[in-house]
């Protein structure tokens, strides 16, 4: 959900970074097919859980081959820090959980869009500067998104904020990709072709290092979870099919997905029918090109298992704060991936930081040295506050 500023992971390669930001749907994604079903006709089998125009006709983007995974980054893993709460400045957002939160990092500003409160969903815009921590409400003028939670969001340099997916109400979902220009203050409505992923929530989305849009796993209002994986070429507006012919993570939702340093998708635990929950991870290893690549489950130590937990990109690696536990417990807890290893490790916290929560939005502030993070919600209904951690 988005993720989602959300600094790139990249192989070293030349490409443009682009930079994430996941949201999550607070709505469990009950019912439909056992945990072991495929998401799609003739789908590959699945692992068991554990507790702006396009332009014409460009040359078809082709998947480098994954590098070996890095040594460890020169600048060593933070192992302990502290919350601030952080009084914002000018109009702020109203409370919301499942919004997404996408930096612009040459600008400086942090885009908020959708989320829901209660009953209401939300589809109002919001610009966060950086430098003077003030909120602005922008209206672009035009056509816009409809409301929504629980969508994917990404920044991709060139372009904008790219929004994918996402629920308006019991039986209302997307499928559609939007543009939002900041030098314009409009939307765009991409055009969409090829696989096209069935409407959804909940799912998760990365920008890869061949420049496309992969979204992975969610679910829907018909009773069906995803285990699926396809990619769009911003460039063509063709969706591609990538699932991987062999063994694939459980159909699932409310989890995140990322790039890896060494090029590859990690996708680390949400919710499936029977386990509230998950507590795995998986990395897909890309084929070449439109060939599907192969999911292979890490075998590394991880936390409790979790859904709507708050990422976002931190140095070469990702940062996971919080989400929902079993039994629909809060959680507060902080832990940084290793970038090599894949493992997580805890961080120690000073002093007192915001409640546990699920549903929030998490940004990085590396010019200023902090992590953000805005709303959620908690047994008491949807929040508002917003707090920076500092690691160290």
């Amino acid at each position: 959900m988005i993720a989602r500023t959300h600094r790139p992971i990249r192989p070293r390669s030349r490409l443009p970074a682009i930079l994430l930001t996941v949201a999550f749907a607070a709505t469990a994604c009950t019912g439909g097919p056992s945990a072991t079903a495929s998401a799609r006709p003739s789908a590959p089998p699945v692992a068991s859980p554990s507790a702006t125009p396009l332009a014409a006709t460009p040359a078809p983007t082709t998947m480098p081959s994954p590098t070996p995974t890095p040594a460890p980054t020169a600048d060593p893993l933070p192992s302990a820090g502290s919350w601030a709460s952080v009084a914002a400045n000018g109009d702020k957002p109203s409370r919301r959980e499942d919004a997404t939160w996408t930096v612009d990092p040459d600008a400086g500003t942090a885009w908020l869009f959708g989320g829901r409160s209660g009953g209401a969903t939300r589809g109002d815009l919001w610009a966060f500067d950086l430098a003077s921590d003030t909120w602005s409400r922008i209206v672009p003028a035009g056509s816009a998104p409809a409301p929504r939670f629980g969508h994917d969001a990404t920044w991709v340099p060139g372009r904008g904020l790219i929004i994918f997916g996402g629920q308006a109400d019991a039986t209302t979902f997307f499928d559609d990709i939007w543009q939002f220009d900041p030098s314009t203050l409009k939307w765009t409505k991409l055009a969409t072709r090829g696989a096209v992923p069935k409407a959804r929530y909940g799912s998760c989305a990365d920008v890869g290092p061949d420049g496309r849009l992969w979204v992975s796993h969610g679910f829907t209002e018909d009773g069906t979870r995803f285990a699926d994986t396809k990619a769009y070429d911003f460039y063509t507006g063709r969706w591609t099919d990538l699932t991987p012919a062999g063994t694939v993570p459980v159909a699932r939702c409310l989890h995140s997905c990322w790039w890896t340093a060494d090029g590859r998708f990690a996708l680390y635990a949400g919710q499936t029918t029977g386990v509230e929950a998950l507590g795995d991870l998986w990395v897909l290893t890309p084929g070449a090109g439109d060939t599907p690549g192969t999911w292979e489950r890490a075998a590394v130590e991880l936390p409790p298992g979790r859904n709507l937990y708050a990422l976002t990109r931190f140095r070469e690696t990702v940062v996971v704060i919080g989400g929902r536990g079993l039994g629909s417990t809060y959680l507060d807890d902080v832990y940084v991936v290793d970038p090599g290893t894949l493992e997580f490790q805890p961080i120690a916290l000073a002093g007192s930081g915001p409640s546990g929560r699920g549903g929030a939005a998490l940004i990085d502030d590396p010019d200023r040295g902090r992590l953000l993070m805005f709303g959620g919600k908690t047994a008491a209904g949807p929040l508002a506050d917003l707090w920076a951690l500092t690691l160290r």
